[in-house]
């Protein structure tokens, strides 16, 4: 089997189980598949934007991207901003440890 025939099979297959409604490890129960080798294919399939959303989901973390001209530890610092308006301003080198101990106790 080719590469590309490989991948084909794989991905009727993630297509089959989106559509079956029941859990990865069963759909590979039914159809006799290694459930390890389907997950590898499911993610090296999926698309880059949904791989990141399904992370997201997973943590509750999203990814970080510095602003243009932004620096960490500048004058005002780092400002984290949480869900439901909680802010922890004035994060700098010397103090990083602050957010940690903040984001245990949440």
């Amino acid at each position: 089997m080719t590469p590309t025939e490989r991948s084909n099979v794989w991905q009727q297959h993630i297509t089959d189980w989106e559509a079956s409604g029941v859990s990865g490890s069963t759909y590979c129960k039914q159809q006799s598949l290694v459930y390890h080798q389907f997950v590898y294919w499911r993610r090296k399939l999926a698309p880059t934007d949904d791989c990141l959303k399904q992370a997201q989901a997973a943590t509750g973390f999203t990814r970080v991207v510095s602003a243009p001209g932004a620096s960490i530890g500048g004058a005002d610092g780092l400002t984290v901003s949480l869900p439901g308006g909680v802010s922890v301003a004035g994060l700098h080198a010397g103090n990083i440890e602050l957010l940690g101990a903040v984001l245990r106790q949440l």
